[in-house]
């Protein structure tokens, strides 16, 4: 299946007290390249996500982001600093003694000490985050690889209309080769009578003269191989697997031909349908370069 390399893809849900969010976009490019970005803290993620998508993303540079939101304070827990307490406490019993204070000192004392507290992040099960996480990335995978596959019938569908007409343009090139050759001998006879004026025209040095004339200009090979060529374009964009450098790689071939069939061509109307070919050839290596 035909694949754009330009797709968008998002979803996002709440999950045991975190909201996660998981986006997916991609353009062009000749290779595959990722961009990963995680929240602080949740780097361990970002060779799985990397491996996730690979799975079924072939070829582009694909952005994706991922959000993590805990409700309150669901990812904190507080811990308390027992030495500092201890201290504080002990310049109270201090302070108490030395001055013969009322001896009113509470936990409630100690508390008001804020600095003995301290608020930490709490150690998550990054197998159980991985699975949470890839709940909603897979969706968002989905939705991205969908639009890829759209865009990419669309490319297909245009690539097909373009393939079938610059077919009967070589078609229109093989049906008009011959002509030329007989052109040419016409051509070539009537100068020769011309000159020699009543004479009788060396019919075997004429046809010597024409048979080199035609294999000079002979595109039979070069109509051959587009055919081939043509054939094979229709068979990459049917199979199931990424077919955007093949695709890119036979367009070159095909520009090949076409471009030797213009150098022999020693008739106007076999040049103008290889300027045709041509111009179709950059529509069809523009689109080609959309393809996964």
């Amino acid at each position: 299946m035909i694949k754009s390399m330009t797709g968008y893809g998002r979803q996002e849900t709440v999950v045991e007290g975190k909201k996660i969010s998981a986006e997916i976009k991609s353009v062009n490019h000749r290779y595959s390249d990722y961009s990963i970005k995680v929240p602080r803290y949740y780097g361990f993620l970002e060779d799985r996500i990397r491996k996730f998508v690979a799975d079924r993303v072939a070829r582009g540079k694909v952005d994706i982001f991922i959000s993590i939101e805990h409700f309150g304070t669901a990812d904190k827990e507080i811990s308390v600093n027992l030495e500092l307490a201890q201290s504080y406490l002990n310049a109270l019993h201090t302070l108490r003694d030395s001055l013969s204070l009322t001896d009113d000192i509470t936990v409630g004392s100690v508390a008001r000490y804020s600095d003995i507290f301290e608020l930490q992040r709490k150690e998550e099960d990054e197998e159980e985050l991985w699975e949470q996480v890839k709940s909603v990335l897979e969706p968002a995978v989905d939705v991205f690889v969908a639009m890829r596959e759209r865009e990419g019938e669309r490319i297909r569908q245009d690539l097909v209309e373009r393939i079938a007409y610059m077919k009967t343009l070589a078609a229109r090139i093989d049906e008009r080769s011959p002509e030329t050759v007989l052109e040419y001998q016409n051509r070539l006879r009537a100068k020769i009578q011309e000159v020699l004026e009543d004479r009788e025209v060396d019919e075997a040095r004429l046809l010597t003269e024409v048979a080199i004339f035609a294999d000079k200009i002979a595109v039979n090979e070069e109509m051959v191989r587009l055919a081939s060529h043509f054939d094979e374009f229709y068979h990459i964009l049917e199979a199931d697997e990424p077919a955007g450098r093949k695709l890119d790689f036979l367009i070159q071939e095909i520009n090949r031909e076409v471009n030797t069939t213009g150098s022999k061509a020693n008739d106007i109307e076999i040049a103008k349908l290889v300027v045709t070919l041509k111009g179709e050839i950059e529509k069809l290596r523009e689109q080609i370069q959309n393809i996964e």
